[in-house]
């Protein structure tokens, strides 16, 4: 398991459907060692914080594993690194064996898994496929939230070690079944809301729908 990439970038005003809208998802891989604090990399940012950032999205990190697959989906020969917005593309980690909860070091940067991306109309507008959000989340290939548990800084070709595994092990998979694909039961939904690392906007939501069964 390593960090093959490490991306980053500041927000910037793009047109989408005629109006100019702010964007921090134009991410380009950068060299040498990016530190990162408990709200993100510096040298990086979110547009609309009420949606994006915070501590429980510090890092967005996708698995490289995908790549293939969405060129072939696109129609595209090669796809650059932060293609989908995240400031790690990883190798060895995927959404069927992260889990919620689990924490990871990457070289002196420890963070733990929070969860899945569920992506806005800019990443649509981004791939040039506004129609690709629900196929998105519907393959799986979601990638995933990081909090800083501590503060370090990380590179490109930095090796990932497991620091602990959460004992409820919902995958982010399971996760984003229960949140975003119709696969909550009320079982499920305890079970992630017992996981001190879920992101409260998530928790609120998915405690509403508790009630509501």
């Amino acid at each position: 398991m390593k960090v093959l990439h490490v991306s980053r970038a500041e927000p910037r005003t793009v047109v989408i459907n005629g109006k100019d809208v702010l964007t921090g998802i134009y991410k380009e891989p950068v060299a040498g060692a990016v530190t990162v604090h408990k709200l993100g990399m510096v040298g990086d940012g979110q547009a609309d914080l009420s949606v994006h950032g915070g501590p429980y999205q510090a890092l967005y990190a996708y698995p490289v594993e995908h790549y293939a697959y969405w060129e072939k989906e696109l129609g595209v020969e090669s796809l650059p690194p932060g293609t989908f917005g995240e400031n790690l593309t990883l190798e060895g980690l995927l959404e069927t064996g992260v889990c919620i909860g689990d924490v990871y070091r990457m070289g002196s940067l420890v963070v733990q898994v929070t969860s899945p991306r569920v992506p806005c109309f800019k990443f649509g507008h981004k791939l040039n496929r506004p129609d690709i959000l629900k196929p998105f989340l519907q393959s799986g290939r979601s990638g995933f939230y990081l909090r800083v548990v501590e503060e370090g800084s990380i590179s490109a070709g930095t090796s990932i070690d497991m620091v602990s595994r959460d004992p409820r092990q919902l995958t982010v998979r399971d996760l984003l079944g229960i949140y975003r694909l119709g696969e909550d039961t009320p079982k499920l939904i305890n079970l992630a809301l017992e996981i001190d690392a879920l992101p409260p906007i998530v928790g609120r939501e998915l405690e509403t729908r508790l009630k509501k069964m």
